[in-house]
């Protein structure tokens, strides 16, 4: 199987960008906010939101099955408070349940947490187990910076998040580090905002001992892991100056990278600093560059091409990056396979 272990829904019909809006807008004048039941999708919708595009593009490229999550930019935890987080992420993450149940041979879920600027992870709780109890999703995603941009919140290894990683281990389940929009006008919300995140929470792993209390928790760092496998020998140093121990060991039994990274000679330094057990397939095709690559002719986004051209990986490595890694790091989603017989 050739399994994408990074989807989001940015193809969503547009009554939920206008639902959305309304929604904001409610904020400042409560007069303007909708309700829940005013937001009205059809399955018929859906479909078709799905069918000419993601489904479309995964059967041209061949890829089987998307983990798929809400559309990250639209997950804007600084807008509002708890309440709007809350309402919105259940919105976002019954879309992508509905999508698994019309296509259960191409998607699975993973959820969108109803995080909030200041507001305690333990909040999220309540919407977590729903999505695993529920809608059978199989991951997280988590926002490391719910400001969106100003980076308010306490890194990553702090004892602030652990309400949300014994969740994790309680489920089972890894998560995808992954921020939303950036407010904050120095960044860009795709090209710096989010490798930035990725980077940083690398570093925050390195310098902290969550895996200390946390000997099973599992991390994606997605976007090739930003800039930390083209820099490897400074995370190295730096461990060595921090008297961590090697970085297979304080890093590489948790945390994962995955193959969103558009260009040849990029999944080519990945496939040939980070260790193949680390590395899980994913596109996130449809998302932040959607252009076709004037050098190649096809879609920047089309990343198992590179994986398939490299010569750093041996069939057997193929099947790891694949398969064999996500059904690893993603055991929901193993047993949700098997139980289909795959």
């Amino acid at each position: 199987m050739i399994i994408d272990c990074h989807g989001h829904y940015t193809t969503a019909p547009k009554a939920l960008e206008a639902w959305r809006n309304r929604q904001i807008a409610g904020i400042k004048d409560p007069a303007q906010a909708p309700k829940v039941a005013e937001l009205k999708i059809g399955d018929d919708e859906l479909r078709e939101s799905i069918e000419s595009n993601q489904l479309k593009l995964m059967k041209e490229r061949g890829c089987d099955l998307t983990v798929f999550s809400p559309r990250a930019s639209f997950m804007a935890h600084h807008i509002g408070d708890f309440a709007v987080s809350s309402t919105w992420a259940a919105i976002c993450n019954e879309l992508c349940f509905r999508v698994s149940e019309l296509f259960p041979d191409n998607f699975i879920g993973a959820a969108m947490l109803p995080q909030s600027p200041g507001v305690e992870p333990k909040t999220c709780i309540a919407e977590l187990d729903k999505c695993m109890r529920e809608y059978g999703f199989v991951a997280i995603n988590l926002n490391p910076d719910p400001s969106g941009g100003w980076w308010t919140s306490p890194p990553l290894t702090d004892r602030w998040w652990y309400p949300i990683y014994e969740k994790m281990v309680e489920w089972d389940i890894p998560a995808m580090v992954h921020v939303s929009t950036s407010c904050n006008p120095c960044f860009h919300t795709t090209g710096a905002h989010y490798i930035n995140a990725d980077t940083t929470a690398v570093m925050q792993f390195i310098q902290g001992d969550l895996f200390k209390d946390f000997p099973t928790l599992r991390f994606v760092i997605p976007h090739g892991g930003g800039a930390a496998p083209y820099h490897w020998g400074r995370y190295r140093g730096l461990a060595q100056e921090l008297k961590k121990p090697l970085l297979t060991e304080q890093l590489l039994k948790n945390v994962f990278f995955d193959t969103c990274v558009y260009h040849q000679p990029g999944v080519d330094l990945l496939t040939k600093v980070i260790p193949v057990d680390n590395i899980l397939f994913a596109s996130e095709m449809i998302g932040a560059v959607r252009g076709i690559d004037p050098e190649t002719g096809h879609y920047y986004d089309d990343t198992k091409r590179y994986v398939e051209a490299t010569g750093n990986l041996s069939p057997e490595d193929r099947h790891k990056v694949y398969e064999g890694n996500a059904r690893r790091v993603y055991p929901r989603l193993d047993k949700a396979l098997q139980a289909r017989g795959r």
